[in-house]
């Protein structure tokens, strides 16, 4: 991830290795991995995954996680799989890892073997 990051837009990095941080705390055991040109945390299955762009990241949970917290995420941009993260701001650490960490339960509660 550390080569990725550094690939990003400068005013970017500080966030992303924020943000890599903190869901590598919420989901220690999964894999990383890029996959698709975009880091991935595994575990087997897809938990959650997070991108680089011009202005913002983009924190990627499964679908579930973000109807799950729609209210809380009411006050941020968000498109229809993700929560975009304005390089400008503060990272919202609290709602990430509420994300973060119900995405890593809904992944342990599956039994199918489907990625995603």
């Amino acid at each position: 991830m550390a080569d990725y990051i550094e690939a990003a837009p400068a005013e970017g990095r500080p966030l992303l290795r924020e943000l890599h941080a903190l869901l590598k705390s919420v989901a220690p055991q999964a894999n990383e991995a890029i996959k698709w040109g975009t880091p991935f945390f595994v575990e087997p299955r897809f938990v959650f995954a997070f991108s680089a762009h011009k202005k913002h990241c983009s924190f990627a949970p499964p679908a579930a996680a973000l109807a799950r917290f729609r209210k809380e995420l009411a006050k941020h941009k968000t498109t229809k799989g993700t929560l975009q993260l304005p390089y400008a701001e503060p990272l919202p650490e609290g709602l990430i890892r509420k994300l973060a960490e119900y995405s890593v339960q809904l992944v342990r509660e599956r039994e199918d073997d489907a990625f995603w």
